[in-house]
């Protein structure tokens, strides 16, 4: 990524210095002339040329590297996810030992403060047990709307023989 990040910075500045090193457009005018355009390296045309064409792959470069880049940072993001969803866990467990370690034993106040919240687990459920739960839950809500639908037909019939 720094390798990356070193040809960007020198395309860049590059890209700078080939657009400082053109002519603007009214010198076009004086150059068509003769007015010193033929005394250049590449001719009175031939320096306008070379320039734009350069440019153009500068630039074309310079956008290139900088999507790469920031497509780099992007798919980077998914991994950096990954580390910090398990970083609480190992941050937990340490703090845990840290504050187990710390704790004097005649010390009946701070111990008795401190070590429950240092005993005490996470619940962890695995992804089979929330998918039985949650099939559970669906099930009793399945037959819950059930039940007080008939409830609801039965108080309907009801009502409607008492009206006849």
């Amino acid at each position: 990524m720094e390798i990356i990040l070193i040809i960007y910075l020198v395309v860049s500045i590059a890209l700078i210095g080939i657009i400082l090193l053109q002519q603007g457009k009214g010198a076009e005018m004086g150059a068509s002339f003769g007015a010193g355009g033929a005394n250049t390296v590449f001719g009175a045309a031939g320096s306008g040329n070379v320039l734009t064409k350069t440019t153009t792959i500068l630039a074309i470069l310079f956008f290139a590297i900088a999507l790469g880049i920031s497509y780099m940072n992007s798919t980077g993001d998914e991994a950096k996810d990954a580390v910090l969803d398990t970083a609480p866990v190992v941050e937990e467990q340490t703090a845990e030992k840290s504050i187990e370690s710390q704790l004097p034993v005649e010390q009946g106040g701070i111990e008795s403060e401190v070590a429950p919240m240092a005993e005490k687990k996470t619940e962890s459920v695995s992804e089979s047990e929330a998918v039985e739960k949650l099939e559970a839950e669906a099930k009793k809500l399945s037959e819950d709307t059930t039940k007080a639908a008939e409830e609801t037909k039965e108080e309907v019939k009801d009502k409607e023989d008492g009206n006849n």
